[in-house]
This record gives structure tokens, sequence and C-alpha cells, in this order.
């Protein structure tokens, strides 16, 4: 185990027993992973795959089964261990009669913070979540948008080192979904490690840098999105073809598009893309180019879920 990692998880397993039932839960299955310190990194997974008792685990509110999980190289159960990190769970509730100068005061005092610190960071973290003119108003009139700005304020008050952050722009408008993606990044340019639990696949393709995939508990896939995405299919344009050979496209592509201009093919490996080829020549087309083409993290995510459904 290494501090160069803001989290380390070896070999995490968590069992459930509810109690009026038999059969035991399993939530986690040996998952190991790392997080190198100051990245952004995505964790995703479909309803019921153990995101959210992953991040449990960290901030040591579940302990789990069997294997550990460090922050910054020490064990998540230890109270230092905890210190360097800012966490805003999916599901937060903050006291509806408070303000949000009084939420964020009352959090950073639990946060050890003196008062003098507290009067000055409150109203800077207030402006760098857009709620400067808010800070007197009473939560209870925050708009679910607001309540996630107010959130990551809370989270980022006592200057976090590692930032767990579970659907942190659920509710926002992508105006704030901009806006916290740019607070995010200039975090990170700090040194900041930003952890975040999403189901919005498109938010985590911009932002983050790592991604991890949990099905069922297991970690099925992981690596850096941009090897992930890289190279998976390849366009073939071409000129108009005769029957038979549009019949033996649509057998071998993944699809045939007709266009004004022709014909677009797509493939999704390099050996299918020179059969194709092979099958515009062998009719006497013409071709027109031949593209690379990029999946989407989406594609990504959905080749993993589909391959457990087949299973």
């Amino acid at each position: 185990m290494t501090t160069d990692c803001a989290i380390e998880a070896a070999g995490l397993e968590k069992i459930y027993q509810p109690r009026f039932r038999n059969r035991q839960i399993r939530a986690l299955s040996n998952v190991s992973l790392q997080v190198p310190a100051g990245v952004k990194f995505g964790l995703l997974g479909p309803n019921g795959a153990g995101k959210t008792t992953f991040v449990k685990i960290l901030v040591s509110a579940v302990r789990p089964t069997a294997g550990t999980a460090r922050l910054f190289g020490k064990h998540a159960t230890e109270p230092e261990a905890r210190r360097p990190v800012g966490y805003l769970p999916e599901n937060h509730r903050f006291p509806t009669y408070l303000t949000a100068n009084g939420m964020l005061d009352f959090y950073s005092a639990l946060s050890g913070m003196e008062p003098r610190d507290r009067k000055r960071r409150i109203p800077e973290l207030l402006d760098l979540v857009g709620l400067k003119t808010w800070g007197d108003a009473r939560i209870k009139k925050f708009s679910k948008g607001m309540l996630q700005r107010l959130g990551l304020a809370q989270a980022l008050i006592h200057k976090p080192k590692l930032l767990l952050l579970d659907e942190p722009t659920d509710g926002v408008d992508p105006v704030g979904r901009r806006e916290i993606r740019d607070i995010l990044d200039r975090l990170t340019g700090t040194g900041v490690t930003v952890f975040i639990n999403s189901h919005l696949l498109s938010e985590v393709e911009t932002f983050c840098e790592y991604v991890a995939i949990l099905r069922k508990g297991e970690l099925a896939l992981q690596g850096k999105i941009s090897s992930l995405v890289a190279g998976r299919g390849f366009q073939v344009a071409c000129s108009p073809l005769p029957g038979p050979a549009m019949d033996r496209l649509r057998e071998i592509a993944a699809s045939v598009s007709v266009t004004e201009d022709g014909i677009e093919v797509q493939t999704e490996s390099r050996e299918r893309a020179n059969a194709v080829i092979d099958v515009i020549r062998g009719a006497g087309g013409l071709i027109e180019s031949v593209t690379a083409t990029n999946s989407s993290l989406e594609d990504v995510f959905i080749r993993v879920t589909r391959s457990e459904k087949a299973a």
C-alpha cells in the first residue's frame, strides 16, 4: 500500500444477512482497484451493482465482510484516514430549518475548523457553487439543484484532498452541471482527487479520466476512458451497390445506411471492415473512405452489462 494512491481496495467483499430472510445478499465480491492521487475517477454500474456499498466502506459507514480499503495509505477505519475526505451522499438530508450559512457553519465546526476560519470560508464556498446570495435563506426553500450545490459546498468545507461524490449533478440543470464540472476541474488542478459515483454516463465520460464498472458486485472493467473507447470500429463509405451485395453487407456489418451520395457501412472490427471492402470491390463498387470510429462510454457500459445478461 502506498500514499501515491488516494484509494486502494483489496479483495473487498460485503455480504448482507437480512433479518427476515434466509438468503444472503452479496453486495461486493472480491473487488480490488486503485485510484491514483490527483485524478478524476468514475465508478459506474447498474442499480444494485454495489457502488454505494463500495463508497460507504471507504468512509467506514459499512464494514466489509472481507478485504481492506485504504485512503492515502491508511486503513479506512482509522479516523485520521477520513480527515482529508469530503463526502456528498446521493440522498443527503440537511436540516431544513437552517440557513445555508448556518448549515455550513455546523458542518465546518464538526470538521474542527476555528470560528474565524469558518467565517471566511463559508462565503467563499457559497460564491464558488453559485449560491452567493442564498446564504441567509432557509434550506427548505432550496430546489433539488440548489441542494446539490450546497451539498458540494459542504463536502469542500475543510479543503479535502479526496472528494467522494455520489450522483453530484443529480437534479442540476445542464448549465449547472457544466459549472460543477468546472469547479471540480479546478480542484483536480490543485491535486485534489475526485471520485464520482454516477448514472450519467455522458457526464462521467466528459469529466473523468479513469473509470471502473461494477456488475453484480464484481469489478467487470476498469481503465483509462480514452483507452476503453478507442478504436472500436470502422466506417466504410462507398458508391451505390446492387441488391445482392447490399444483402451481404447487412449480414456482416453492424449497420448499413443508404445516403444521397452512396452507402455508409459501420463495422465493429478491422477484420469485418476488410470483409466489407472485399464485398464492395467484388460488386464493382468504389470505396470513398475508410474511417476509424470510437465507441462512447455508454457503448462500453452496455456491452459490459449485456454480457452479464447473457451469462
